[in-house]
């Protein structure tokens, strides 16, 4: 699935809006009129609204501007009103232009519910405790700031603690690109968007104007949607089950892969557990870990399905293993950062020649030896949380829209992938485009959690899945596994051996 950006530039230099582009190419390609494809989209957010606030539930409040937005509105507070809902419609008549979308739904609501418009901020109603607002103002086309008379409207419902459900997008915020820090938004504790995630809704600060978010199918061509370039994909379940490789009845553990999985030193040996059962979970034919002598007896008794390979140190990793008999790679999880150890990662970046994830403390490392990025292989994994992805860059980013900036330049200055870590996971591919997850839960934010991801990433690779599949696959994966073992547990009991227990493919 496609996260399509708000606006491009056409030829003529002017902004359209890509949704724009897919509404009109249905209605020339599917013999559907414009208002009819309103109706739909006003009929799936209803069957979705209905599903979370039924009709006893609290009053409505419908705040409706003057575009197509306000005319999903309309149509919205209609269908409500026919399914007995307690229904009031409020107008921001914020400008001398009213879309004809909008007009048609207006004509229809008369005779049904009165609508009450707004003229100035004296005219803008008090929003009761039990009324819940849903915001049909303004949609994905703004483009710039809001003012006048719906920046008024916004700062007064902002100050209840009313519950707001957006139709496809918060008033106020930008789909693709960065307000500005006193910028009025309407702050929603829903949003029911159509078709497609906006890539507004995917990014840390803006989570709380866009509250919890779901997608709403409102019939846009499949075909067009799919031929849209876009930098930026949201990964559903769809994507991720036809990534999947199907087994073969006779095939045997060498049909698999053999990995190895360099993990583990004095007093971290469990993340080298955690990687490893996370690895043989998600399918692997056979994986050799190669640990410090201090975690010998310790990953024999935890995982007897897994060979072991200890460092001749007994603390720390010092010395590069032969690599020629394994499928894939892993390094870093709970490896330390000894001297002796960075000189063994320095070595295996140079020499390692199948593809290998690389994840915490080899990519502190990494990080400490800035000469060492120019030595990361092609095609890499790189799985770094904020913080150490920071370390590698060597500096913060000012906003979420800088951070996917700066990110999409490393992956393609170092032709490596980097899952960065966090909700809605991104990942990076060489070819500028970055994959946000779909999966996942506050519940992983726990120790352990990465060393998990790396394992189900490892166990791909040494299956043959390609690198960028692998990674996207893996990332979707694991915060599956999340969300079940949430189901389970609940998001503050659960470990990471919970997310382990609950990986499927």
């Amino acid at each position: 699935m496609k996260i399509l950006l708000t606006r491009k530039k056409t030829e003529a230099g002017n902004y359209i809006s890509e949704i724009k582009e897919a509404d009109e190419y249905t209605i020339a390609h599917q013999s559907i009129a414009s208002i009819d494809l309103m109706e739909q989209a006003s009929s799936a957010f209803v069957s979705n609204f209905i599903q979370h606030f039924p009709v006893s539930y609290k009053k409505i409040i419908i705040l409706c501007g003057l575009g197509d937005n306000g005319g999903d509105g309309l149509a919205i507070a209609r269908m409500l009103y026919a399914l007995g809902y307690e229904v009031k419609v409020y107008i921001i008549n914020y400008s001398s232009k009213q879309s004809i979308n909008f007009q048609i739904n207006l004509e229809r609501l008369k005779n049904k519910i009165h609508s009450q418009w707004i003229n100035n901020p004296c005219e803008i109603p008090d929003f009761l405790p039990d009324e819940l607002v849903i915001d049909a103002i303004l949609g994905v086309g703004l483009s710039r700031p809001l003012e006048g008379l719906i920046k008024s409207v916004a700062e007064k419902l902002n100050k209840t603690n009313n519950e707001i459900v957006a139709v496809d997008i918060p008033t106020g915020l930008f789909a693709d690109s960065l307000n500005a820090e006193n910028d009025a938004i309407i702050k929603a504790t829903q949003t029911i968007t159509f078709q497609l995630p906006k890539l507004a809704f995917v990014l840390p600060q803006n989570a709380e104007l866009v509250g919890s978010w779901t997608i709403v199918n409102i019939g846009l061509n499949e075909s067009f949607i799919e031929k849209t370039q876009s930098t930026y994909v949201y990964t559903d379940n769809e994507t991720a089950n036809a990534l999947i490789k199907p087994r073969k009845k006779f095939a045997n553990k060498g049909n698999f892969g053999h990995a190895m999985m360099m993990a583990g030193s004095y007093g971290m040996i469990g993340a080298a557990v955690l990687s490893t059962k996370a690895c043989l979970r998600s399918g692997v034919g056979k994986i050799t870990i190669y640990t410090p002598e201090c975690g010998y007896e310790i990953l024999q008794t935890a995982i007897p399905e897994a060979m072991c390979l200890c460092d001749k140190s007994s603390d720390f990793l010092e010395r590069l293993p032969e690599l020629d008999n394994y499928q894939a790679v892993g390094i870093g999880c709970g490896i330390g950062t000894n001297k002796t150890t960075v000189a063994m990662v320095e070595e295996l970046l140079k020499k390692v020649k199948v593809p290998v994830v690389i994840d915490a403390d080899a990519l502190n490392i990494i990080a400490a030896n800035k000469n060492f990025l120019k030595l990361i292989p092609k095609s890499a994994i790189l799985t770094p949380h904020p913080k150490e992805f920071q370390r590698l860059i060597g500096k913060k980013w000012q906003n979420d829209y800088e951070k996917l900036e700066i990110l999409k330049d490393f992956a393609i200055e170092h032709h490596c992938i980097v899952c960065l870590k966090g909700a809605f996971t991104s990942v990076a591919l060489p070819d500028g485009t970055i994959h946000f997850n779909s999966t996942g839960n506050p519940g992983m934010a726990k120790g352990g959690s990465g060393d998990v991801l790396t394992g189900i990433i490892l166990a791909l690779l040494a299956q043959g899945y390609v690198p960028e599949e692998a990674a996207i696959l893996g990332v979707y994966a694991h915060g599956l596994a999340g969300d079940k073992a949430a189901q389970l547990k609940g998001t503050t009991a659960m470990i990471a051996s919970d997310i382990i227990e609950n990986i499927k493919f």
